[in-house]
């Protein structure tokens, strides 16, 4: 594995872009498991995929973010110069416009925010998807069906054991493979994640990270509903969304076997809590009057 660290983005930056070889580099303070991201003076940043696995992503953002921007309410990431493997590191990688904003973690106001990012993701589903990337490997099989991870989740229930209600996860389980998405595929991000949303002044103000994106199934998308939001916030949420019941338990089944998975690598006691709150939390038909945001 290579150490991506600020010095191998300077050689990289100094090799191939030199009209940016004099502004500093630093490393921004949360990276994720799948890019390494720095920024590159005021108004750029780095983006550099951690394995082989999250290449396929940097191509695609390259064709697809300036489609979805043109069609989104809110900004997503403008890549600008695209580089290629070299001064150690295999593989291409992007500079990109920076973004300001911190992630949601200190949002006050998170029933506007589920509704300003249920709104987003109903607008997403309406982009153009003529010739755009159908899931599967590329997106970690995000936007197929939750059965994908069938045979993963049933591994990790026998590693769990007696350490989660076996019974009311294979209940979820169940609920979320007796139905598929019935329209034509739809956009969706395929990682709506904490760190994914940056906020200004208490708002959401950008969606990054599009590396999972495609077009299929949207329940992917709904995961948040459990990882992040709770209660009201939750209904808000589903309200502004969109979506049918059945694909609020294909959610459902998205963050459960995310679930899983964080608990069988750590005893974490909020990787529990967000586990406990999947299988406590029903399917709540959607109110009668709940209009989605389509314009």
């Amino acid at each position: 594995m290579v150490d991506i660290d600020t010095d191998l983005v300077r050689a990289l930056v100094h090799e191939q872009f030199p009209r940016w070889r004099d502004l500093p580099v630093e490393p921004v303070r949360r990276q994720g498991s799948d890019n390494r991201t720095f920024r590159l003076g005021s108004e750029l940043s780095v983006r550099l995929p951690s394995a082989e696995g999250y290449v396929a992503g940097v191509a695609k953002e390259d064709r697809w973010l300036p489609v979805l921007a043109s069609w989104l309410p809110l900004p997503v990431p403008t890549v600008v110069a695209t580089g290629r493997p070299g001064s150690g590191y295999p593989h291409p990688w992007s500079v990109r416009r920076w973004l300001p904003g911190d992630t949601i973690a200190g949002v006050v106001d998170r029933r506007q925010l589920a509704q300003d990012l249920g709104r987003f993701l109903a607008r997403l589903r309406q982009a153009p998807t003529e010739q755009a990337p159908v899931g599967g490997r590329h997106s970690f099989y995000r936007g197929c069906h939750p059965s994908a991870y069938g045979d993963e989740v049933q591994r990790l229930l026998a590693t769990l054991g007696a350490d989660v209600d076996g019974d009311a996860c294979r209940r979820i389980w169940a609920d979320a493979m007796v139905s598929a998405w019935p329209s034509a595929p739809a956009w969706f991000h395929g990682d709506v994640a904490e760190g994914n949303l940056l906020a200004v002044d208490g708002v959401l103000s950008a969606v990054i990270d599009f590396g999972t994106c495609g077009v299929g199934d949207p329940a992917c998308d709904l995961v948040i509903a459990w990882t992040y939001l709770c209660g009201d916030e939750r209904a808000v949420f589903r309200d502004a969304v969109g979506l049918d019941d059945d694909t609020w338990a294909r959610g459902r089944g998205w963050a459960l076997w995310k679930a899983l998975i964080m608990a069988a690598q750590s005893p974490d006691p909020v990787q529990r809590g967000i586990l406990l709150e999947i299988l406590r939390d029903p399917v709540v038909p959607r109110r009668p009057n709940a209009v989605a945001w389509s314009s």
